[in-house]
């Protein structure tokens, strides 16, 4: 799943893959800005010098992780002078770390690496590094900063705040209110962030209170049944949030099954399903928080501007940024059909 600790650069909203900020300056922006950026080498997508492209992920077991794939392919596609080394997906430590060295004996010009530990591949990282090939470290973040020349991927806490946020705008009136939480794995970083961010964000609201919360499992079986318990457990609530929505698929025929549609779900993530769902409008799944699988789209176009010794344009830095932190935009039936494109399956 999903995993970092780090939250720095932010840009806009999760929708604007990396396309729309390496675009070129346009006419009408500040004289003094583009006066910094006349001599600046930016890119675009014009084709360019030639670049190989290492790519090592998980396996794609989740949504989520095969829409990053799906990302990353596709992003490279669209450059003519780009071409990905794409390795077999793997979850097994040791096996990501064999192929990151073949991507490195191969000499590739960049490599992208989403790892599937982030605190075991640091090695492999700096290894990589030492040999002259910059790494775009793609969410679950390297434990050295040594060990990437830029790292980008999502927000947990974020994904907290802005589901806990958008569930006390919607119940800020009323005396009493009570919500509950199907979180994902407990003993996940990245789940301890989203927690933490729910929870800072509830304590605007005095009205409302926290009364149950259920770890689950990122599965459709685990989020079927921890929701099951929940339903069990509380007569009546107000808000759900939780936190996966290919957990919440689970969580949502517990919900049907057991006739209950007194309050209103928060999904997170943004998966297809639940965007159809919030555009259907006829369950009680109101909204999910992104945690965009485009940050891969945006790691591609990161390390081509790297291979190519380019930096961002709308940045006056001659260099890419160190970092990047994608928002966590909130989807609604209002917003639907801005977000829907993203959706993942």
């Amino acid at each position: 799943m999903p995993e970092t600790s780090r939250r720095g650069l932010l840009f806009g909203t999760a929708a604007v893959s990396a396309g729309a900020f390496l675009t070129a300056c346009t006419s009408n922006e500040p004289k003094e800005k583009a006066a910094a950026q006349s001599n600046q080498p930016a890119a675009d997508d014009k084709p360019g010098t030639p670049v190989t492209i290492g790519f090592a992920g998980p396996q794609a077991d989740h949504g989520w992780l095969n829409a990053i794939n799906v990302n990353a392919k596709s992003r490279a596609e669209k450059y003519s002078e780009v071409t990905l080394e794409i390795t077999e997906g793997s979850n097994d430590t040791a096996a990501q770390i064999g192929q990151v060295k073949t991507l490195i004996n191969k000499k590739v010009d960049v490599l992208v690496v989403l790892p599937a530990d982030g605190k075991a591949l640091t090695q492999v990282g700096l290894e990589a590094m030492k040999a002259g090939i910059p790494v775009v470290n793609l969410d679950r973040i390297f434990a050295s900063p040594q060990a990437y020349r830029c790292w980008v991927g999502g927000d947990n806490y974020g994904m907290g705040l802005n589901a806990g946020h958008y569930i006390g705008e919607q119940l800020k009136d009323k005396a009493g209110a009570k919500v509950v939480e199907l979180a994902g794995i407990d003993n996940l970083e990245l789940t301890k962030q989203r927690s933490q961010g729910f929870a800072d964000a509830l304590k605007n609201y005095s009205n409302i209170k926290l009364v149950a919360r259920q770890a689950a499992d990122f599965t459709v079986e685990s989020g079927q049944a921890k929701m099951a318990q929940l339903l069990q457990a509380q007569k009546q609530f107000d808000a759900l949030w939780n936190h996966d929505d290919d957990q919440g698929v689970g969580a949502l025929r517990a919900i049907q099954q057991a006739g209950r549609d007194e309050f209103i779900m928060v999904g997170g993530a943004g998966a297809k399903s639940a965007m159809d769902a919030i555009k259907a409008d006829n369950s009680v799944l109101k909204a999910t928080v992104l945690y965009p699988p485009t940050m891969a789209a945006s790691a591609i176009d990161l390390a081509r501007a790297l291979g190519q010794s380019k930096g961002v344009a709308g940045l006056a830095e001659m260099e890419i940024p160190t970092s990047l932190t994608l928002y966590s935009a909130v989807v609604t039936k209002d917003n639907i059909d801005q977000y829907l494109p993203t959706g993942f399956s």
